[in-house]
């Protein structure tokens, strides 16, 4: 029997105020979406949450996941690490002494870093400027939502478009008494490589990932929703704009890659959804993209510069700043595509700790952005196998999926009112065992829900 939607929605705010963490933006998109399934029911009214219970104990934990982890379906590297952030110390841990490919959990690392060298209220400016009598060109701020036209697909957050961009410049133009101008098109914020060089020579060609820009439109696709990237999404984003400006009375040429001068009059901008409900959608859905993107922002922040390397450098600096020990991480990008990346499960859990932490306010949408289990984003079709419905609508975690590679990283209250942050990962799972390990990580999150250990 289907779970009623105002059940799942009084579900997920007891939830939210159970684990005390719910910011000030707008709800976690998506978060009252159902799943018709009889195996997922978490319960309607949770408990006030509360630290006057048990203190969980390493023996209590290791009891309560020693079955799930002993799974021969997680391969001979496995591990789970445990903190009690309610009391501020590690709980359990079991193989995290070596460090793990993440996969997607790594973008923990990088949204963290965004939010902590850029604030959750900053935003990103797609703009165009007049740089002579009759001529425009259109600059990429870094936008990494940008749409052509807004869509009732677009879900949250409501994304700047080109659209609106076009609107705006084609008035101003006519204000002006213009009605014919060229097109320039800069995408300069960004340096080095488009295409990281550890990616697989597959990815971008596939539609797993797009060539990074700073002037794209619908993350790089050639249509919304579509995998296939375009090669120059940059150009495509101009020629979409030169087309919207025709429709709006101006006569455009050919767009061309031009570099718009510093003192350059703008003529009109959008601006892009502020940072915290970028980081928010990115972790919900995945977003290799959008990390992407993100990573270079860091790299900008932090004074190193826009290509892909010094995004890195941005979020090594930026982690240790905030007291997380990155000596044994090999990062090489932003998304977690690359195999190449290698981290320690403390590490991922540090991301989902600082931002709980009571000392750092402006990380707490690295939190609100984590899918819920079983409810939303890539854990939807989760928690649905014998053994994890005590995690459903409790457990809340970024996913890491390659193939062999399966991770979760994030948090639960367990039954004392613990707050319990947790990384789990797997990098040498079995390909025909792929499902059975993802249900075993999900048993594992789901047991710390339910422990009262």
């Amino acid at each position: 029997m289907a779970r009623p939607a105002r059940a799942a929605f009084v579900t997920l705010v007891a939830t939210a105020l159970c684990v005390g963490l719910v910011s000030s933006a707008r709800a976690v998109p998506g978060s009252v979406q159902t799943a018709d399934r009889s195996t997922q029911q978490a319960p309607a009214v949770l408990a006030p949450a509360t630290t006057e219970g048990v203190a969980p104990t390493a023996a209590g934990v290791g009891t309560a996941l020693a079955a799930i982890l002993k799974d021969p379906s997680l391969g001979p590297h496995r591990g789970i690490y445990v903190y009690d952030a309610s009391r501020g110390k590690p709980v359990f841990s079991v193989g995290a002494a070596t460090p793990y490919t993440p996969a997607s959990t790594l973008k923990l690392l990088t949204t963290v870093s965004a939010l902590a060298t850029l604030g959750p209220d900053h935003t990103f400016a797609t703009k165009v400027v007049s740089t002579g009598k009759g001529s425009i060109v259109l600059v990429g701020g870094g936008d990494p939502l940008l749409t052509v036209k807004a869509s009732a697909s677009d879900g949250f957050p409501a994304r700047a478009t080109l659209q609106a961009l076009a609107a705006s410049t084609a008035k101003a133009l006519k204000a002006q008494g213009l009605a014919s101008v060229t097109l320039g098109y800069d995408a300069s914020l960004f340096s080095g490589p488009a295409v990281n060089a550890n990616w697989e020579a597959n990815y971008v060609p596939e539609g797993i990932a797009a060539p990074t820009s700073s002037l794209w439109v619908n993350e790089g696709r050639l249509s919304p929703g579509m995998a296939k990237r375009s090669t120059s999404p940059a150009l495509a984003a101009a020629t979409s704009f030169q087309k919207l400006l025709t429709q709006y009375g101006i006569k455009v040429g050919a767009a061309k890659a031009a570099a718009a001068p510093a003192g350059a009059t703008p003529l009109a901008l959008v601006k892009s959804p502020t940072l915290g409900q970028i980081v928010e959608y990115i972790n919900l859905h995945s977003d290799n993209d959008g990390a992407e993107v993100l990573l270079r922002h860091v790299g900008i922040a932090t004074g190193n510069g826009g290509s892909y390397a010094d995004g890195v450098k941005g979020v090594r600096a930026t982690l240790t700043k905030l007291g997380l020990d990155v000596s044994k991480a090999r990062i090489y990008d932003g998304s977690g595509l690359t195999r190449a990346n290698k981290v320690p499960l403390d590490l991922l859990a540090g991301a989902v700790r600082v931002a709980a932490s009571k000392d750092h306010p402006e990380l707490r949408h690295l939190l609100t952005g984590l899918p819920v289990a079983g409810f939303n984003g890539s854990l939807r079709e989760r928690f649905t196998s014998p053994g994890t419905g005590t995690g459903t609508g409790l457990v809340r975690a970024k996913t890491g999926t390659l193939t062999g590679v399966h991770s979760l990283a994030g948090y639960a209250r367990d039954r004392s009112g613990t707050l319990l942050v947790f990384a789990i990962a797997s990098d040498s799972v079995p390909v025909p065992k792929t499902l059975d390990a993802r249900a075993a990580l999900d048993r594992a999150t789901a047991a710390l829900a339910n422990c009262g250990c």
